[in-house]
Order: structure tokens, then C-alpha cells, then sequence
């Protein structure tokens, strides 16, 4: 240290001006900045999940934009609602839908099944261009009844999100209560003068995210409908709320209506 300290004075020497602005510069790097403080704890938060120890979530490390679909934690417990979506591959003549995987998704968004099923027909057509299936995927897959029974197991109890789940249900052979489904296609704020809409579509306008360009991913599908249910939760359980009490109201008007409408004999 003590050589280099007698070689400076023979270096090239820096204007005043800008000596103080390096050391201005310096002192203030040193420091931690304020305003990034502040943009950390304005950054905008996932639906999916807190953005924690992520202040440039919205950038990845090439700096194009994250997929705001991505779960930005790692908790794969099964929550209180849960999102399905189902790929289907053609049997008999190929006309005959039959499950061909099946993916769940917790309230985060991270997938906690996801399974290809082996159909009770044979497949005749993968529908690879939509479904993303090729024959490979169902030389293992597992048999339709275990994943069946699993499915049922997860979804027992639980809100079942998701979009167009007649199809899904269908396909499993399952029910589900109606009280504890949450449609995508059937919100009323996602109708189009009356008509339901297709996901991507739902997805564009009130996530600003593509899905579907191409080949389908249930689990980006399920995904998509969980954030959609998450983002729009409040106003729907309000609504539905308010329609469980509306038909109840009504049952005991049609109660009152029979019973004094009945005549006692003596």
C-alpha cells in the first residue's frame, strides 16, 4: 500500500471538480438507496402469491417480462380452493372425447397432481395440435380409475375452479356440489353479451397474458382460471352469497303460499 501511495502523486491528476464528484458518488453508492426501498414495497404483488425478495419480479435475468401465470412460491399444500383442467384425446371413431390428463393447481398456483391417463378405449387420435399428447405420454400413463379416485379425494370438500368443468367432471365420470363451483365460463362478469368466452380470450383482457398459442397446458390453463377466480374472489362469493339467500327466501315464500293454501277437514 505504502509504494502505491508514493507512485500517485506522479499519476495524472483529476480536475477538483471532478475529485468531489467521484467522492459524491462514491458516498452515495455506499449508501442504501431510499427509492429503492420504496419501489420494493410498492412492487406489485402476484395474485398467485406475495412477491417476497423479488423487487424486479416483473423482469426476469434477460430482462423480458415474467409470466405473471408463474407461482412465485413454492407451497404445494392443498388449499381451500383448488383449480382443474383436463385434456382430452379421441376414442371409438375419434368423435368420443375420453380424459387423457388431468392437472390440479392449489390457490398459488403450483401444480399438485398432474397425471396423463391411460383411457378405458382405444385412442385413435392424440389431438396432439390441441391437446399436446403424443403417444408416448400414455405408454405410462396411469390407469383412468386410480386417477379418477385421486381426483375425487382432492377435490372432496374443496371449491372447484376452473373453466368449462362440465367437460372435466364429464370426462372423470365425477360430480361435484354446485355450490362449490367456480365456472370461468359462467361468471357473469366474463360474459359477452350473454355468451360465455373461451379462456385465452378471458386471459388477455383481465391478465394480459397469451395462453393456448398453440398446443393446450392444463397446468398453465389452470392456472389462469385460479388467477382469475383470486383476482375476482370477493365480488363472487358476495354474488353468490346473495343468490343462496334470494332462493331461500323464495323457498319460504312457495312454503307459506302451500300451507295456507291448504284446506283442514273436520
Amino acid at each position: 500500500m505504502g509504494t502505491q501511495q508514493k507512485k500517485n502523486p506522479n499519476q495524472l491528476q483529476l480536475n477538483p471538480n471532478w475529485a468531489n464528484l467521484q467522492q459524491r458518488l462514491k458516498s452515495h453508492s455506499s449508501k442504501p438507496s431510499r427509492r429503492s426501498k420504496d419501489s420494493e414495497s410498492e412492487s406489485p404483488t402476484s395474485i398467485l402469491g406475495k412477491r417476497k425478495e423479488r423487487p424486479n419480479a416483473e423482469l426476469n435475468d434477460s430482462g423480458t417480462l415474467i409470466n405473471p401465470l408463474t407461482p412465485v412460491n413454492d407451497d404445494i399444500s392443498v388449499t381451500d380452493a383448488v383449480a382443474m383442467d383436463c385434456e382430452m384425446v379421441g376414442v371409438s371413431q375419434g368423435n368420443k372425447s375420453a380424459l387423457g390428463r388431468v392437472t390440479l393447481v392449489n390457490k398459488w398456483g403450483n401444480v399438485i397432481y398432474d397425471e396423463f391417463v391411460r383411457p378405458v378405449e382405444r385412442v385413435v387420435d392424440f389431438r396432439t395440435q390441441i391437446s399436446g399428447i403424443r403417444p408416448r405420454d400414455l405408454k405410462k400413463a396411469k390407469d383412468f380409475r386410480v386417477v379418477q379416485k385421486r381426483v375425487a379425494e382432492l377435490i372432496k370438500g374443496r371449491i372447484l375452479v376452473g373453466h368449462a368443468l362440465r367437460n372435466d367432471l364429464k370426462a372423470l365420470l365425477l360430480s361435484h356440489p354446485k355450490n362449490d363451483i367456480r365456472d370461468t365460463s359462467e361468471y357473469q362478469p366474463f360474459l359477452k353479451e350473454g355468451y360465455r368466452r373461451a379462456l385465452r380470450h378471458l386471459a388477455a383482457e383481465f391478465l394480459k397474458v397469451e395462453i393456448q398459442n398453440g398446443e393446450h397446458c392444463p397446468i398453465e390453463d389452470a392456472r389462469a382460471a385460479m388467477m382469475l377466480y383470486q383476482k375476482n374472489r370477493k365480488e363472487w362469493e358476495k354474488k353468490l352469497k346473495d343468490q343462496i339467500r334470494l332462493k331461500q327466501k323464495q323457498k319460504k315464500r312457495k312454503h307459506k303460499k302451500k300451507s295456507k293454501g291448504t284446506v283442514i277437514e273436520s
